[in-house]
């Protein structure tokens, strides 16, 4: 987290948000059966839809995302499903994940970062296979520990 003297630009609402604010990162992972466009469309958006509900989030409070996938996913952008959720005035990048031997297969990962006052706990979400990357913040479902 970093604090400090922050002021941004909101490209949504086009006002000026200036103050002391807190950047925050949340983290997040889920994987896919099968490597398909429509696959990756929905687990990427099932996991935005989590983050954002766990985290009370609003798109304007989101400052960009990184997308990550192991090197076996190649159907579709994760970036393109989070544009179809109307993530559209959010720098949004794509890249793909190191490829180490033993790794999760067929796993997205992103690194979110937002702009909050000091009061928030960011609540990481690991979906499907990937909450064996994260034990220690949850179960097997997914749920924060």
């Amino acid at each position: 987290m970093v604090t400090g003297l922050y002021k941004s630009f909101c490209a949504k609402d086009k006002r000026l948000v200036g103050g002391m604010t807190l950047v925050f990162a949340i983290r997040g992972a889920t994987t896919v059966e099968n490597d398909c466009k429509e696959e990756i469309v929905r687990c990427t958006q099932e996991l935005l839809n989590e983050i954002m509900l766990r985290n009370n989030l609003k798109k304007e409070e989101i400052v960009f995302i990184l997308f990550t996938m192991t090197k076996d996913l190649k159907s579709a952008f994760p970036a393109y499903a989070a544009r179809l959720m109307g993530f559209v005035d959010i720098p949004l990048i794509c890249a793909q994940e190191l490829d180490i031997e033993g790794a999760l297969s067929r796993c997205i990962r992103l690194l979110m970062l937002i702009q909050r006052d000091n009061s928030f706990t960011p609540k990481h979400v690991y979906l499907k296979e990937a909450t064996k990357l994260r034990e220690d913040l949850t179960n097997e479902k997914g749920e924060d520990l």
